[in-house]
């Protein structure tokens, strides 16, 4: 089973070694970052540095002449990845003999969110979620359309294929600088509920689905009032829950809206990064089987995702299970990559990397990624090793 490992591009820029030293893992492949959200990184191996804190979104190359005189425009990386530093990784990467694949973080970016409040996220309470931007505003869809497109294709570099994350909605979950909203458990139906957007083009949307948006989000703030208390009858199972909270009949309007709206951009998406790219090129797209989930790993339909998309990325750290519903569709070829955490000071468990895989296997996975080879120990890198070794 081929496997890939996520890397960034300080990972590489200027650790002459780091190359020899990935492909000596055991991968075929590297998913690279191209556009990435603000992060604080450990380099446990550069020669030059430990810690990268990158500060806000950006791209990690030089942004092209499509963004002149648009309001709504890519940032370019400050010291942490200076240039050209995507293409200068890929290079030497695939001097390697690694293929390399670009990593595209797209509706998570909270400098984009600060510069351009209107953008992002508003929930029933009318609070902003600057790291959110609202996949339903026409100005955001096209923006990250053509940021996909850019960052995705990188030509010159070898780039060879694209992961897409954050290809839908993001909502209230996030992991915040010095986070403080872990006090009140609202559950996955409270989840729902706090991600629910309510700005121009969202109340327009769901007046569109038969719902008047002042009523709805006035019941969702009513049924999230439990919540906050922490009631036990305001905690909600799945759809169920969001169905028990604000009526079936308000909770699918509000689903068919997100579920459009999110299909849509995931469409426009991959086809602006196929008109840019090469013959052959691979599209693939982080993605959660339940289409109302948020986050980086986005909602998709499974059997519509895998029409659209080359395949897809599931989170399979906390187990394989998510893998069935898209090994249950015809793929005709799709890719279904299971992604494991082998960093274990994250979570990660590279010593039952072997197992994990074979189980992955088993669901149905294609290939694996594995999460991340720039942040793991040697010590995790060594466990990667041997049970990369050992793989059919």
């Amino acid at each position: 089973m081929k496997a890939a490992a996520f890397l960034y591009p300080w990972d590489v820029v200027g650790d002459p070694d780091a190359p020899a030293r990935l492909a000596a893992l055991g991968i075929r492949q590297v998913t690279l970052a191209a556009a990435y959200h603000s992060t604080r990184a450990l380099t446990p191996r550069h020669p030059r540095h430990r810690v990268v804190t990158a500060a806000h979104a950006a791209v990690l190359y030089p942004p092209g002449d499509r963004w002149q005189g648009r309001e709504l425009r890519p940032y370019a990386a400050g010291e942490w990845a200076p240039g050209d530093a995507y293409g200068e990784a890929a290079r030497a990467l695939s001097d390697a003999g690694l293929d390399v694949h670009s990593w595209v973080v797209l509706a998570h970016n909270s400098r984009l969110g600060d510069d351009h409040p209107a953008t992002s996220v508003v929930n029933a309470y009318g609070d902003r979620y600057p790291w959110a931007p609202c996949i339903a505003q026409p100005a955001t869809r096209a923006y990250l359309a053509d940021l996909a497109a850019e960052a995705a294709v990188r030509p010159g570099t070898g780039t060879r294929g694209t992961e897409l994350e954050s290809c839908g909605w993001y909502g209230l979950a996030h992991l915040h600088a010095h986070d403080k909203i872990t006090g009140v458990a609202p559950g996955e139906a409270g989840q729902y509920l706090m991600s629910l957007c309510f700005c121009v083009s969202c109340r327009a949307g769901y007046a569109e689905e038969g719902l008047d948006p002042d009523e709805l989000a006035a019941a969702v703030r009513r049924a999230l009032e439990p919540v906050w208390r922490g009631d036990d009858e305001g905690e909600g199972a799945g759809w169920p829950g969001v169905e028990k909270l604000i009526g079936a009949d308000r909770a699918a309007a509000t689903r068919a809206w997100r579920e459009k709206t999110a299909r849509t951009l995931q469409e426009t998406t991959v086809d602006a990064v196929r008109a840019a790219a090469p013959a052959g090129f691979q599209v693939l797209l982080h993605a959660d089987p339940v289409p109302y989930h948020c986050g980086a790993n986005a909602g998709v339909d499974p059997a519509h995702i895998l029409s659209v998309a080359d395949g897809v990325v599931v989170p399979c750290t906390g187990g394989a299970h998510l893998l069935e519903p898209f090994a249950a569709q015809d793929r005709d070829g799709a890719v279904l990559a299971a992604n494991l955490t082998v960093v274990s000071g994250m979570g990660g468990s590279p010593a039952t990397l072997a197992a994990d895989a074979a189980r992955a296997a088993a669901l149905g996975a294609t290939e694996l990624r594995l999460y991340h080879a720039g942040l793991a120990s040697d010590a995790d890198l060594a466990q990667v090793t041997e049970a990369l070794s050992h793989r059919e």
